[in-house]
């Protein structure tokens, strides 16, 4: 749980930009890339932490952009990507309207009254499990995956 606004804050941007670089890393004609038939793809994915960080900031009371529940996912990665950059933009914004008290008020959210801290702790494990994922699906895809929190196994072994 963030008990200061600027420990999330801090987390928020660094997480955001690793998950930018993997939408980045997304090439179009690999977007349907899913671990088998059926389950969520890189767009897929994609396009749900775009969703999913606009319902987090609202429950938080911040003014995040948000797509409506099960707007298909767009056409091109440049369509998300542009997508994403708005709602990180958005959070750097509204971020200043968070304070360390405010991080242990009870909010209304999807699973309750949840002090608001501890449910943007749950933003931030949300996007890392899905992007995650993604990473998993990128290197299957036979796509470059970025160094997010540290160099990458190929990364490693270019020197």
């Amino acid at each position: 749980m963030y008990r200061t606004s600027g420990d999330f804050m801090e987390d928020w941007a660094a997480s955001a930009a690793g998950t930018l670089s993997v939408m980045q890393a997304i090439s179009d004609d690999k977007m349907n890339a899913a671990i088998v038939e059926g389950h969520n793809s890189l767009g897929w994915l994609a396009w749900h932490l775009v969703s999913t960080a606009g319902a987090f900031g609202r429950f938080a009371g911040l003014n995040i952009p948000s797509i409506e529940r099960g707007a298909p996912v767009p056409a091109t990665m440049a369509e998300i990507v542009s997508q994403y950059e708005a709602v990180i933009a958005a959070y750097a914004s509204e971020g200043s309207k968070l304070t360390d008290a405010s991080m242990t008020e009870e909010i209304d959210t999807f699973v309750g009254k949840t002090p608001r801290g501890k449910f943007l702790r749950k933003l931030i494990d949300h996007q890392t499990h899905h992007r995650g994922q993604m990473t998993v699906l990128l290197r299957q895809a036979g796509l470059k995956v970025p160094g997010v929190l540290g160099p990458t196994r190929e990364m490693q072994t270019q020197n």
